[in-house]
């Protein structure tokens, strides 16, 4: 319990750090980063606005994750993870993929078919790979966490 109090803490550190980093890149350095792209190169100005707000509603979608995880912790440090209201949490989670997912597969179909050069639209594959990924895996957890949720439940029914 030692050691899982300290993970724990340890975790929400870094969520803090990343979700600082995260509003810092979607408040800051993406839509600077877009606008001096427009500026040295305007024959893609055009991508400007929508680029910027795909990428801001990825980190997003990342920062719902962070919150959501957060949560979760919370419910793990009250030993309370195996209750209705930690599948919501993991619901949100898969929401949240699932939007990002669906983002990027657009922006894979967009940059596939206007591309020249194969390395965008391979790095946006495997962008699209790793979250289809990490999406069924989260949808995996979700089952086993219902499984062991009603399990509890049924335990502390015939005690």
């Amino acid at each position: 319990m030692f050691t899982e109090n300290r993970v724990v803490a340890m975790l929400r550190v870094v969520l803090v750090v990343l979700f600082g980093i995260l509003v810092l890149f979607q408040t800051m350095s993406l839509p600077g980063q877009f606008a001096y792209m427009a500026k040295e190169s305007p024959e893609d100005a055009y991508l400007r606005w929508p680029a910027t707000i795909v990428s801001v509603f990825l980190v997003l979608c990342v920062e719902v994750v962070v919150v959501a995880t957060w949560k979760l912790l919370t419910l793990v440090k009250n030993d309370r993870i195996f209750s209705d209201s930690s599948m919501a949490w993991v619901n949100t989670i898969v929401g949240a993929i699932a939007a990002a997912w669906l983002v990027l597969v657009g922006v894979l179909l967009y940059v596939g078919f206007k591309a020249n050069d194969p390395g965008l639209p391979l790095l946006l594959f495997l962008l699209v790979t790793g979250v289809t990924v990490l999406g069924l895996l989260m949808v995996v957890l979700r089952a086993l966490l219902r499984r062991a949720t009603t399990l509890q439940t049924e335990l502390q029914g015939v005690i």
